[in-house]
C-alpha cells in the first residue's frame, strides 16, 4: 500500500458498517496499520455493538449510538496505554462490529439415524431435521470464545459446531423420553421445549443464545413406513367381508361397462365370487344367528292371554311333567287352523298319560 493510501487511512474520521448479507455476524472494520484517527466518530447502529481491541485485548464495547474517539472517552483504553489526557496521536487498534440481530431458519438435522427402543416396534432407527434461531448476547464474549482474528465471520462457521451440540442434546431429550414413535408428532413442540432449555447453557458459553428450536420431523425408514402403511390400511379394510363385497360389486360393474371383455373377464370375476364367498362363509360364520326350528315341530303354548315359546318336543314334555303344560292349555302350531287344547292335538297327547292304557276286554 502507496503513500496516499496511508494519508487517506489516517484522515478518515468516521467508523460505521453497513450490512446487506443475512449471514454476516462480525465485521473487522479495516484500516491502514490499525491506524485510527484521534477524535474519529464511532457510529453503532441498533441491533449492532462495537469492541475496541487494542494488541490483541479488548479495551472498551460500544453500544449503539455515535461515540468519540478520544482518551478521555475511553477510560479502560487510557489505562491499559497510561496516554496522558489530551495526546492526539492516532490509536493503533483494531474494531470489531457485532451483528447482534436474529439469524433464523438455520438448519439443523441427523446425519446418521438414531437407534432407539420402541414400545410398539421395538428397535427403530429415526431421522430428525428442524430449525433455529440464534443471536449474539456477549460480544466480548464471542470474540474471545469463537471469532478470534476472523474479520468476516459468518454463520456458516458456527452451525456446524452447534448441529453437532445440538444432534447429541437431541438424541439424549428423545431417548429419555420414550415417547410411542406414533405419538411423537404430536409432541414435537414439547421436545423442542426440552432441547432448548439442554442446550441453552452451553451455548451460552459462546455468547449466544438459541430463542428458539422447532422440530419439523421425525421420521422411520422408507422401508418400515412401507410396512406401517400397509398396516395402516389392514386397519381400514377391518371387515374383510364387506371389503369383498365391495370389491365382487366393483367387478360386477366393470363387467356390465365392458360386455366385451371376453372369456378371460367372466372367469376372473367368477373366480372373485368364488372367493368372497368362501371368505364370507369362513369369517361370518359365527355372526349369523341360531337356525330357526324346523316347520311343525314346535308349539306356541298360551299362558293367561299372553302367548310364549315356541317349544320343541322335549320341553313341552318337561312343562308336562311339572304340570305347567295341561291338557287343557291352548297350543297352536304351524299348519293348525286354530289354537286347540293340548289333549287334543294327537302329537301331544302322550305327555299327558300317567300309566298304561286299560287292558282291552277279552
Amino acid at each position: 500500500m502507496g503513500l496516499w493510501d496511508k494519508l487517506l487511512g489516517e484522515l478518515v474520521d468516521v467508523i460505521d458498517w453497513t450490512d446487506d448479507s443475512n449471514d454476516t455476524m462480525v465485521y473487522r472494520f479495516e484500516r491502514y496499520g490499525n491506524q485510527i484517527k484521534y477524535g474519529a466518530k464511532l457510529t453503532v447502529r441498533e441491533s449492532q455493538a462495537a469492541v475496541f481491541v487494542n494488541e490483541g485485548q479488548i479495551a472498551d464495547v460500544f453500544e449503539p449510538g455515535m461515540y468519540e474517539l478520544e482518551t478521555n472517552n475511553l477510560p479502560l483504553l487510557s489505562s491499559l496505554q497510561s496516554w496522558p489526557h489530551g495526546f492526539e496521536s492516532p490509536f493503533k487498534a483494531e474494531i470489531y462490529f457485532f451483528n447482534l440481530r436474529r439469524f433464523v431458519d438455520l438448519k439443523w438435522g441427523t446425519r446418521n439415524p438414531i437407534m432407539l427402543r420402541d414400545a410398539d416396534y421395538g428397535a427403530v432407527r429415526l431421522r430428525a431435521f428442524g430449525t433455529y434461531a440464534m443471536r449474539i448476547t456477549d460480544p466480548a464474549v464471542f470474540l474471545r470464545e469463537i471469532v478470534g482474528t476472523d474479520g468476516h465471520f459468518t454463520t456458516s462457521e458456527i452451525t456446524n459446531q452447534l448441529r453437532n451440540l445440538i444432534m447429541s442434546r437431541f438424541s439424549s431429550v428423545l431417548g429419555r423420553s420414550r415417547i410411542p414413535v406414533l405419538d411423537l408428532a404430536g409432541n414435537y413442540d414439547q421436545l423442542g421445549e426440552f432441547v432448548l432449555q439442554r442446550i441453552a447453557p452451553e451455548v451460552a458459553e459462546y455468547g449466544l443464545e438459541l430463542t428458539r428450536f422447532l422440530v419439523e420431523n421425525i421420521s422411520l425408514p422408507p422401508e418400515v413406513e412401507a410396512a406401517l402403511d400397509k398396516r395402516s390400511s389392514m386397519g381400514i379394510v377391518s371387515n374383510l367381508k364387506d371389503y369383498m363385497t365391495y370389491q365382487s360389486a366393483e367387478a360386477m360393474t366393470r363387467a356390465a361397462d365392458n360386455p366385451g371383455g371376453g372369456a378371460a373377464d367372466g372367469i376372473g370375476m367368477g373366480m372373485g365370487f368364488a372367493m368372497a364367498q368362501q371368505m364370507a362363509n369362513q369369517m361370518g360364520g359365527h355372526d349369523h344367528a341360531a337356525p330357526p326350528p324346523l316347520p311343525g315341530q314346535a308349539f306356541y303354548v298360551a299362558v293367561g292371554r299372553q302367548q310364549t315359546g315356541p317349544f320343541n318336543l322335549p320341553e313341552l314334555q318337561r312343562q308336562a311333567s311339572e304340570g305347567v303344560l295341561k291338557p287343557t292349555t291352548l297350543v297352536w302350531r304351524d299348519g293348525m287352523a286354530d289354537w286347540q287344547p293340548a289333549g287334543q292335538v294327537e302329537a301331544l297327547r302322550g305327555l299327558f298319560r300317567s300309566g298304561p292304557p286299560p287292558i282291552p276286554q277279552s
